[in-house]
């Protein structure tokens, strides 16, 4: 976020066994079609709730299916930022800090500033 403000992902968790008797914790992040800002990166994008909506998301019922897929949705670019980062991020074993920080981008290497 530009303001640097924390954020929530729509998420779904379950427990279920498996049939060998395994009791499984599973969970995901859901996805939607990515905002202006993302679209130059990836064909999706995680779906990002404004904080007016977490509760709905935590607390409503799987019958309400209809209103928590209206959810589903882009999140505004205007109050997000993006910038490039290492490849580190592309394990996910490199579960460290430094996949945070920002990185030159190909494009200003090498330039004088």
């Amino acid at each position: 976020m530009k303001d640097s403000s924390l954020f929530a992902f729509a998420g779904v968790w379950d427990r279920w066994r498996s049939p060998a008797g395994q009791v499984v914790e599973s969970c995901s992040i859901l996805t939607t079609a990515p905002n202006e800002l993302l679209e130059g990166v990836h064909d999706r994008m995680p779906v990002i709730l404004p904080q007016r909506h977490y509760q709905t998301w935590l607390t409503a019922p799987a019958t309400e299916s209809q209103r928590l897929a209206e959810l589903l949705v882009p999140f505004d670019a205007s109050v997000m930022q993006r910038y490039p980062v290492s490849s580190l991020v592309n394990k996910p074993e490199n579960d460290v800090p430094e996949c945070a920080l920002e990185v030159p981008s190909p494009e200003t290497q090498g330039q004088l500033w």
